[in-house]
């Protein structure tokens, strides 16, 4: 009887004590800097208290994060704040810098910073705090928050493959969620010739903005207005996020040299701009200047990315030349009083012609080019974006497919530039970035495919140029911790979802709309058909522009089409057929069951192309699922699972 009592009395003393325990340091991306724990939780009363314009508007986008997240509207009002209220004040203390914020969780949520963009971004960490709580309270606790790094970026080649401006929109919003602050957009470049048979006139290329000054150099498969251009800079200065458009030139110039033959190097690939040619410089100062003068300029951040990479070096006499170009660019740039961007050069690019040092970033990507050290000393600023660390390369078999994220989670920090290792922070290293190029043209790789790239990656470079070298989580916990949050508020790009049924509809009627918009990797939907004659082209389902076809366009089969490419399996129903079909998708291939035997799967495909090596075609499918196609055939019994 005294062993029981005892037994009790232990088990009501640590029920007391774990009540009142400390709070441990709550899991956020990236990892906030500075936790001092409290006991307790705070329930949100669902009011948000400020004065001033400034927090007014940082109120109002918390207001629509946390309705588009959780379904509750906050109120905003002023006045003396009450038990639960959230408080922002930007009234912090000028040693948090432009970015930083403190944040006290007691019986109010009190954030504070000396800047707006402080401010906005302590407002992310409050709702990563509230969507990992069932009732999205918040663990009470002290925060002091600042980046080790002013330049945390991302860098998306759309030259090469076009990405709709909804998804470049909904990757600011993103972008912004994990307090990511430099978008940078590689509006044009061309893929390798010797896909095409070594043809250059077949070589794809794209200048993907549009011209009134020269119309036809703007990419017709696909390019973005001036109007939407302005417009996304201007959603991504809302949310703290600096829209970086690069124009590349010398090199990389096909889409140029293609609307202007007589600018071709007479000397090197038809993709580099003839640098003995006045003309070119001519031609590039209007390109550069329809988008910088002005008003209302196209270009609207304090920096602009000019390219010069990768120009041959075999003679000096051209080597002066591009350090000369280089030189100009970065001059008329600051001429319309922009901070200008190149990719470092200058190892690969030694010669005597100057080139301006003082104010210019230069991206620091390969130890060849430009040897960082080298580059310091110089004078240089430096981004840290290492190609043998952090270059995705869908799919190409060089560089990464996917990042190595436990090693650059363990390992890298932006001090860490190709093995060339600086001391943490070190002043003239202002950040890192990472970078998706989509060298292989015409491989059938979709931006979901891209996504499902970059999302672990952002996750990963978030936390390491935010709190750098020591993270107090642990991979593995960091690794399942990142589940529980959101891409950004009301945004599932990826379509993932947890283990188990997400859909599942009794009957399907034509034109139906359904709850959940697509399924992402790994999943299996399932349903039965009764099949009628179906005219060709008739969609099943489709979201955006992907369609999962019942007769596809061309040869009346199975199929779908997304991101402007059209795939089949070999099988056709016929009118009056009774089945169960099932369609399982991961991120290499998409297959067809019919009464659960696979009759035809779509995996990727390896084309030889001797010396220059292959290409791996992909097939894979993020299946879509809200609106329901006009057809005539009976679907019932549907069932959209996630295998994860």
């Amino acid at each position: 009887m005294k062993k029981k009592l005892l037994l009790l009395l232990l088990l009501v003393a640590n029920t007391a004590l774990s009540a009142f325990a400390i709070n441990k340091k709550p899991f956020t991306i990236p990892e906030v800097k500075q936790w001092k724990g409290a006991e307790g939780e705070l329930a949100l009363s669902g009011r948000i208290v400020c004065n001033g314009a400034e927090e007014r508007q940082v109120a109002q986008q918390l207001v629509d994060d946390y309705r588009l997240m959780f379904g509750t509207t906050l109120s905003v009002s002023q006045g003396k704040a009450k038990k639960g209220d959230i408080v922002l004040s930007l009234k912090g203390a000028k040693t948090l810098g432009e970015e930083g914020y403190t944040m006290a969780i007691t019986g109010q949520v009190n954030i504070a910073a000396a800047n707006r963009k402080g401010l906005y971004w302590g407002t992310r960490t409050l709702l990563q705090l509230a969507e990992q709580n069932e009732k999205h309270a918040l663990p009470c606790g002290f925060i002091n928050d600042m980046p080790d790094y002013p330049f945390r970026g991302f860098m998306l080649d759309c030259g090469r493959k076009f990405f709709s401006m909804d998804m470049l929109r909904q990757y600011v919003r993103m972008m912004a969620y994990y307090k990511m602050n430099v978008f940078h957009i590689h509006l044009n470049d061309n893929a390798f010739h010797w896909f095409y048979n070594g043809d250059w006139s077949r070589t794809p290329a794209a200048f993907r903005m549009e011209s009134n000054w020269f119309p036809g150099l703007t990419a017709r498969d696909g390019h973005y207005t001036k109007k939407d251009f302005i417009a996304l800079q201007e959603l991504a200065d809302s949310v703290g996020v600096e829209i970086l458009p690069e124009i590349d030139v010398p090199a990389h110039c096909l889409a140029l040299t293609r609307f202007r033959p007589d600018l071709v190097s007479k000397d090197y690939p038809p993709d580099h701009l003839d640098l003995l040619n006045p003309n070119t410089i001519t031609f590039c100062d209007s390109v550069f200047t329809e988008y910088l003068e002005g008003k209302n300029p196209v270009f609207r951040g304090k920096y602009v990315h000019v390219g010069t990479d990768e120009y041959s070096n075999k003679d000096q006499n051209v080597v002066e030349k591009f350090r000369a170009f280089t030189d100009h660019y970065i001059r008329l740039v600051e001429k319309y009083n922009r901070k200008a961007v190149v990719w470092g050069q200058q190892t690969h690019a030694k010669g005597t012609t100057p080139i301006k040092v003082k104010d210019v970033l230069m991206f620091s990507w390969s130890n060849d080019y430009s040897k960082p050290d080298e580059m310091i000393k110089l004078g240089y600023n430096l981004v840290s974006i290492p190609d043998g660390q952090v270059y995705i390369v869908p799919k190409a078999g060089y560089y990464y497919d996917y990042l190595n994220t436990k090693k650059l989670y363990d390992e890298w920090t932006p001090a860490n530039i190709n093995g060339m290792k600086f001391p943490e922070r070190h002043k003239q290293i202002e950040g890192g970035a990472f970078a998706v190029w989509n060298d292989i043209v015409g491989n059938g790789i979709s931006d979901k495919d891209v996504h499902y790239r970059v999302l672990p990656a952002l996750q990963t470079m978030a936390t390491k140029m935010w709190t750098g070298a020591k993270p107090s989580f642990n991979y593995e916990e960091f690794l399942g911790k990142l589940q529980t949050l959101s891409e950004a508020p009301g945004l599932n790009y990826a379509g993932y979802y947890p283990a188990g049924v997400v859909l599942e509809e009794a009957t399907v009627a034509p034109g139906a709309v359904q709850n959940i918009p697509q399924i992402g990797w790994n999943y299996r939907v399932s349903f039965d058909i009764e099949a009628q004659q179906e005219e060709k082209g008739t969609v099943l389902f489709s979201f955006g522009d992907t369609h999962f076809y019942l007769s596809d366009p061309v040869a009346g089969k199975i199929g779908f089409s997304r991101d402007g490419y059209l795939y089949t399996f070999d099988y056709q129903l016929f009118p009056g057929e009774k089945v169960r079909m099932a369609v399982v998708g991961d991120k290499e291939k998409t297959s067809l069951y019919i009464n659960n035997r696979l009759v035809s799967d779509l995996p990727v495909r390896k084309m030889n192309f001797g010396k220059r090596g292959d290409m791996y075609y992909i097939s894979t499918l993020v299946f879509p699922l809200q609106q329901a196609g006009a057809f005539k055939s009976k679907i019932t019994n549907l069932k959209a699972e996630s295998l994860e």
